[in-house]
């Protein structure tokens, strides 16, 4: 039987305590509130049945089903915290220091056991990206990335490298989820005029020239984000540069580019250009959606054929979410816009609702796939500090502001594993909520007091483009190529301006007129006053 409310874990100046999630949203009593500012880090397990946190002098571990404290490690300064897929190993990271006389420091990455409380190994690792050794969903296997090389272990004895993929100048590597056989994609950069190469390998056959299961190779990439689809069939990359020699964006240049493991890659062509601001994987492997373009940036859905399922349009956004069950999409823009949120049933192609959460830091799905938490989080955002839970037909079911003189840093949903709660039928009448919604209302353009009694004409700043099916309407037809689809709109333009009539001038269009006409007679007469003075 699926839980009927995962929690809400909530961490900032007000201390670290737990919330009831949707409909109770009540304090739990599974965690007792540790009061206090020294709590700088938390973690669930992935199954949400361990919780783990740090409050400056320790590192403590409880039982979410038990309630009783587990373990306690002597590690005050870890700012990092992650455990193994079966919870047999919690990962610690703290910061790399050096003594005075510069002499190497200490280990500062520890592998826990879970079992008995014990430090299983400790390794250096200098930098805190990609701090956590990878494992596989079943911890036959884990990886680490160490001197250009890939290490890997088996069954959690870290005392000998079971084995290595060695490849010159590896800089990031992502395992494959699910079960065997296990897959890796490993990321090279360029150099010296040689383009930067994505490979997908099957541990552990790394060896011989055609151990890959697949290559894409590209040029401007001076970083890269590779993700995985559920399945491991496919890997989404995009390649990222620091600057657009183009001059084109402030924010570098993006591509993105498809590898599947039986071979195929190819390059995702994007209808709109400009930068790459999200991708995610449906939960089903079959397509995948990218926000793109110069604002109002482009969302659309694409197959594992890189061809266009469903263009949704431009509009402000620049993230997309995909619910767990992967039946409902959320466009949004966060960040430098102002939190307008789109809710897509994805099955049908219909917009559910339009909800706006303005100055939101933070996204998450519930796992039940119908409660959506944003929240507004210090230091990103220093004031207006809260959270609020949504139901994805628009409505607030709960809200949470922080006091003034308070800040919130980092809010989380408990996770849980697939399949623990079956998916619900898509409704799109807003459910009944006794929380008021707040969020300010669009502001209409402004328009001089002489014009506003009168029509008001179609002039916009950017063309918008409405939401496009771009799947064939019967089995026999073809999707229309870039080419048939640019034709086919300039034709329909054409047809549209024979289609209006040509002696009719807009009122403000002629007002327009005579005002530049007056004023080109007035600076007339006006030079002609001064020329001819004495």
């Amino acid at each position: 039987m699926a839980p009927s409310t995962p929690l809400l874990t909530v961490r900032g100046s007000e201390g670290l305590y737990m919330v009831n999630g949707p409909p109770h949203f009540t304090e739990s009593t599974v965690f007792p509130r540790e009061s206090g500012k020294n709590c700088k880090v938390y973690a669930f397990s992935k199954d949400g049945t361990l919780f783990a946190w740090g409050n400056g002098d320790k590192v403590n571990t409880i039982s979410i089903t038990n309630k009783g404290l587990l373990h306690s490690f002597d590690l005050p300064k870890a700012v990092c915290l992650e455990f193994s897929p079966k919870n047999t190993v919690l990962a610690t990271w703290q910061p790399y220091t050096t003594s005075k006389d510069g002499t190497a420091g200490l280990p500062n990455l520890q592998l826990c056991d879970m079992k008995n409380g014990t430090c299983l190994k400790s390794f250096i690792q200098k930098k805190m990206q990609n701090w956590c050794p990878s494992w596989s969903e079943d911890e036959v296997i884990c990886a680490r990335n160490v001197n250009n090389e890939v290490h890997f272990f088996e069954n959690n004895n870290f005392d000998t490298i079971a084995n290595k993929l060695h490849l010159q100048k590896i800089n990031d590597f992502v395992l494959s989820p699910g079960p065997q056989p296990y897959k890796v994609a490993v990321y090279v950069p360029g150099s010296k005029g040689a383009p930067s190469f994505v490979r997908l390998y099957q541990y552990p056959n790394f060896a011989g020239p055609h151990a890959a299961l697949a290559n894409k190779s590209f040029f401007k990439a001076d970083k890269v984000t590779m993700l995985w689809n559920k399945k491991a069939t496919a890997v989404l990359v995009i390649a990222s540069t620091d600057v657009d020699k183009t001059g084109a964006s402030y924010y570098g240049e993006q591509t993105l580019h498809y590898i599947a493991t039986n071979g195929e890659s190819a390059v995702v062509q994007l209808p709109k250009s400009g930068p790459i601001y999200d991708v995610a994987w449906n939960s089903s492997s079959t397509e995948f959606c990218a926000v793109y373009g110069f604002m109002p940036a482009k969302a659309t859905v694409f197959n594992l054929k890189c061809d266009p399922v469903f263009d949704f349009g431009t509009g402000p956004r620049n993230a997309a979410y995909f619910s767990p069950h992967g039946h409902i999409l959320v466009l949004a823009g966060f960040g430098n816009l102002r939190g307008q949120m789109e809710v897509w049933d994805v099955k049908n192609y219909k917009l559910i609702s339009k909800p706006v959460a303005s100055d939101s830091t933070y996204f998450a799905w519930c796992p039940d796939g119908e409660h959506i938490l944003t929240a507004t989080c210090a230091p990103r955002l220093r004031v207006n500090n809260g959270y609020k839970v949504w139901h994805y037909t628009g409505s607030v079911l709960h809200k949470h502001d922080v006091p003034s003189n308070a800040e919130l840093w980092q809010v989380s949903w408990q996770p849980f594993l697939d399949g623990i709660f079956p998916a619900k039928r898509i409704t799109y009448q807003a459910v009944p909520s006794e929380v008021p919604n707040d969020e300010p209302k669009v502001a209409t353009a402004y328009r001089p007091p002489a014009l506003r009694n009168k029509p008001i004409t179609n002039s916009k700043l950017h063309e918008e483009e409405p939401p496009q099916n771009m799947k064939p309407h019967t089995g026999n037809e073809k999707p229309l190529s870039k080419t048939a689809l640019k034709n086919q709109r300039k034709h329909e333009a054409k047809k549209a301006a024979k289609q209006r009539p040509k002696n009719k001038v807009p009122a403000d269009s002629v007002s327009g007129v005579l005002f530049l006409i007056d004023m080109v007679f007035c600076v007339s007469s006006c030079d002609g006053r001064v020329q001819g003075a004495p």
